[in-house]
């Protein structure tokens, strides 16, 4: 039985050109680099146009309707054009976007072409600001407030553990603020558009394990226009949810990616021609195999998740599901690695002996430091408990764009 994706002819060619692009745009030295303290200045600006330019072309967010910036594009042409982006290291979008369901399911039609275009076209950078130093991963219990003067809001506050996608500063802050100190929990919340330049908008970066990638956000007497509060002033939890709809796995991924893992059938696969199994130990073949096999795991659990939005249906436990496998196998990969490459799976990227560019090394930082976005494994879990029935309460998925809109987003 052949399980072998076979790509029609159409698609050979839209890859081709997506190839041809950026072999004639993207020099070896922009490549995104495997540290994140290694992206320059001059890469971001450089990436900033280049993001532009393939907005333009609907390829940085290809299946997103075209009216607001989108490709307009199959699904698998947005497979086609994530495994060309991977295979010639084009750097993300410097914008969080889970940002995107939220516009797309609670935005007027004014909000969406004054956010989500500019979004969709790589134009602006927008970071998410959640976590509370106070309150963590429990966003109901949400501290930062916003106080109507008029027309207007006056927001004070902090954030941390702000991720900057190696982008310096924002355009704009998105996120909840308690409008009402007085009503019940996630009744409270109202879910603003924060100017990053702003008066009284102070950003500083967190030096964590795995780089300068998280900062700290302080809000003082930051004043926002009306406008800028998406959907009612007592609904910004419903707004943030459909946000963590995806953040906990709700919109799946398409395609297959976990470079550590081929890096490391490649580098058994180097040993083997060279005569001796790493360890002079057939065990630790088998080792290799179980990361190959977790790894494509995941890919399937995505994938489901990934086509049953697509096909606008709703999508309960299987998202989270997904999720917390997905974050617990990159963990016991990171071991798997050490178990095979040994000593060499702790060289850093600025050694040049380093197999891979030191990508090993770093992943090893940076998935450590995953394990707490889109809140604790815990929370992952009781969303999963929640979702089957064997919690001491239910809940139903968050509106999202497959389900809430008419856009196949």
């Amino acid at each position: 039985m052949d399980f072998q994706y076979h790509y029609t002819d159409e698609q050979e060619r839209f890859r081709q050109e997506i190839r041809s692009w950026l072999q004639a745009n993207i020099p070896d030295e922009m490549r995104n680099p495997v540290e994140t303290d290694d992206f320059t200045p001059e890469m971001y600006q450089f990436w900033r146009q280049k993001h532009k330019e393939m907005g333009v072309k609907g390829w940085m967010y290809p299946t997103y309707p075209k009216e607001y910036g989108g490709g307009g594009l199959s699904v698998s042409h947005a497979i086609v054009i994530q495994e060309e982006f991977s295979r010639h290291s084009v750097k993300s979008p410097f914008s969080n976007g889970l940002l995107i369901p939220s516009l797309f399911v609670w935005a007027t039609e004014e909000q969406k072409q004054r956010w989500l275009v500019p979004f969709l076209k790589g134009e602006q950078v927008f970071w998410q600001k959640f976590t509370e130093p106070k309150s963590g991963a429990d966003l109901a219990s949400y501290q930062s407030k916003a106080v109507r003067d008029g027309d207007d809001w006056i927001l004070n506050g902090s954030n941390a553990f702000v991720s900057a996608h190696n982008s310096p500063v924002p355009d704009w802050l998105w996120g909840p603020m308690q409008t009402d100190p007085n009503a019940p929990r996630h009744r409270n919340l109202g879910f603003f558009m924060i100017p990053g330049s702003a008066p009284g908008v102070e950003v500083v970066p967190q030096n964590l394990v795995h780089g300068h990638e998280q900062h700290m956000i302080f809000l003082t007497d930051v004043r926002v226009p009306g406008d800028h509060l998406i959907g009612g002033d007592h609904d910004g939890w419903q707004v943030a949810n459909t946000t963590l709809e995806q953040e906990h796995g709700g919109r799946g991924s398409a395609g297959y990616s976990d470079e550590v893992v081929d890096n490391l059938v490649g580098y058994m696969q180097a040993k083997m021609r060279d005569g001796a199994s790493p360890g002079g130990n057939p065990v630790v073949q088998q080792v290799a195999a179980q990361a190959y096999i977790e790894a494509h795991l995941d890919s399937l659990f995505g994938s489901r998740t990934y086509w049953m939005y697509t096909n606008r249906m709703e999508i309960s436990w299987e998202g989270a599901a997904s999720s917390l496998y997905g974050r617990e196998y990159t963990m016991r990969t990171m071991g798997k690695v050490r178990d095979v490459m040994g000593m060499e799976a702790l060289i850093g990227s600025h050694d040049p002996l380093a197999p891979y560019g030191g990508m090993q090394e770093f992943e090893q930082r940076a998935r450590f430091i995953r394990q707490h976005g889109a809140g604790s494994l815990n929370i992952t879990k009781v969303v999963v408990a929640r979702r089957i029935g064997i919690s001491r309460t239910r809940e139903r998925p968050a509106p999202t764009p497959a389900t809430a809109t008419r856009f196949d987003a």
